[in-house]
């Protein structure tokens, strides 16, 4: 009878990259990977740290696998792991803690521990990382949508995030592999490829004199044979040049979607934040990049509440984010992250008022992606086919190269192909169509 593992995953879309990529290592072996809620040998949990949230989730979590099987090997990852193993080797039936480095030698830290028996901590000094570690590219992350992780790491030192500390510094992935990992997934047949990483502007950074970045990754990319849509995750707005922007521009299979963090409109809180701009510069970049690539998505982050943030401050966010035209913006409320600057400032923000701006800058960010997608009323636009509507399973939906969702009549054998969708209505942000 083979051995069984069971994953459960918190945070980013690296850790759900990576999280395949151990499911992988784990069949390799010949263990079987069952659901998390079934009794299993080895429970891995691939914590997230971003948020003290994360981290008592994490602990949940753990504590959760350990009541179901008291027997099982609890081996413990991601960043929770890196920035507070202590606290992990504490918490009861914890058996290995790894960091965020490490992971491709998890099954053999996993058997060493069944023979030895015995806690074992053996998460390293992730600082010192100078390489980046590779992986299998995972086999089964869905039908039609599949990331590929190019970039470890990052350098910025924001003052609210602890993501530098438990990532380590930039380590890109060599172009070589990158190619042969976009290969692989062309060749198992998915149509849109993602690429993923910590900071994945920051890409060739390292590659110090090669004249590599992320405009001439994604460039050579794009004229791989086979591949259909290619998209970008998020990138930060000081590694946005104009080769990556004519990259998009120019090449069909680039999708028109930009996630750009913007986190303040107000400059003397990005100045706090330790952010890289103004709000003048990125409205300038912005403005360049809706003048070169025509119907393109500009999505972002932005964090209300931060310490210090006054009314006065808040309203220059709101009125950066009007004229930035977002297409959506995902909205945080500011958590005081142990370990970070911002943690230890004075002026920290109300729940309150965090809850009341919030709530605000929700309202402004639906108004603005209701009006983007109701300028796709009457097009026809190309969507990749996902899966059935949840809230009406005769439907199907998928997204649109800006990242719109589009609903609309379906059979399942069109699942994970292209197809063109006219555009009949709106509701919020949905499209609503019919395949032609």
């Amino acid at each position: 009878m083979s051995k069984t593992a069971a994953i459960y995953t918190l945070g980013c879309k690296v850790n759900q990259y990576e999280s395949s990529a151990i499911a992988d290592l784990f069949r390799r072996a010949g263990y079987q990977i069952v659901d998390f809620d079934q009794p299993a040998d080895v429970y891995i949990i691939n914590t997230c740290t971003v948020t003290h949230l994360g981290d008592r989730k994490s602990r949940q979590m753990i504590r959760r696998a350990a009541k179901q099987n008291p027997a099982a090997v609890i081996a413990v990852t991601g960043c929770y792991a890196q920035t507070s193993p202590g606290e992990v080797m504490e918490i009861p039936g914890v058996d290995l803690v790894v960091g965020t480095g490490d992971k491709s030698r998890i099954v053999q830290l996993v058997e060493t521990h069944s023979r030895e028996k015995g806690p074992v901590n053996a998460v390293a000094d992730v600082m010192k990382s100078d390489c980046f570690e590779e992986l299998p590219v995972p086999t089964e992350q869905g039908k039609s949508r599949a990331f590929l992780k190019i970039q470890e790491g990052c350098n910025s030192f924001c003052a609210y995030c602890i993501i530098p500390y438990a990532r380590g510094p930039v380590r890109s992935r060599l172009p070589e592999n990158v190619f042969r990992s976009a290969a692989e997934l062309i060749e198992q047949g998915y149509k849109e490829v993602v690429l993923t990483g910590i900071h994945i502007g920051a890409y060739g950074q390292d590659f110090h004199g090669q004249n590599i970045d992320l405009g001439w990754l994604v460039e050579r990319l794009a004229k791989m044979p086979g591949l259909t849509r290619l998209r970008l995750g998020s990138v930060e707005p000081h590694d946005i040049n104009d080769a990556l922007i004519e990259a998009v521009a120019n090449n069909h299979n680039i999708c028109r979607h930009l996630h750009i963090p913007l986190q303040s409109g107000d400059d003397e809180i990005l100045a706090r934040m330790k952010r890289r701009y103004n709000a003048r510069r990125f409205l300038d970049l912005i403005n360049r990049i809706y003048k070169t690539i025509e119907g393109v998505a500009i999505t972002s982050d932005v964090i209300v509440g931060f310490p210090g943030e006054t009314e006065v401050h808040f309203q220059n966010t709101l009125n950066t984010v009007a004229k930035a035209g977002f297409a959506s913006i995902h909205v945080f409320k500011y958590s005081p992250r142990k370990g970070t600057p911002a943690a230890s400032m004075t002026n920290q923000v109300s729940p309150e008022e965090k809850e009341d701006r919030s709530k605000r800058l929700i309202e402004l960010g639906n108004r603005l992606a209701h009006e983007f997608a109701r300028r796709q009323v009457g097009k026809d636009l190309e969507v990749l086919v996902e899966q059935p509507f949840e809230k009406d399973q005769s439907l199907f939906e998928g997204h649109t190269d800006t990242y719109l969702k589009v609903v609309f009549p379906g059979e399942e054998h069109l699942r994970g192909k292209l197809v063109t969708v006219h555009i009949e209505d709106v509701q919020g942000s949905l499209l609503k169509g019919r395949i032609i």
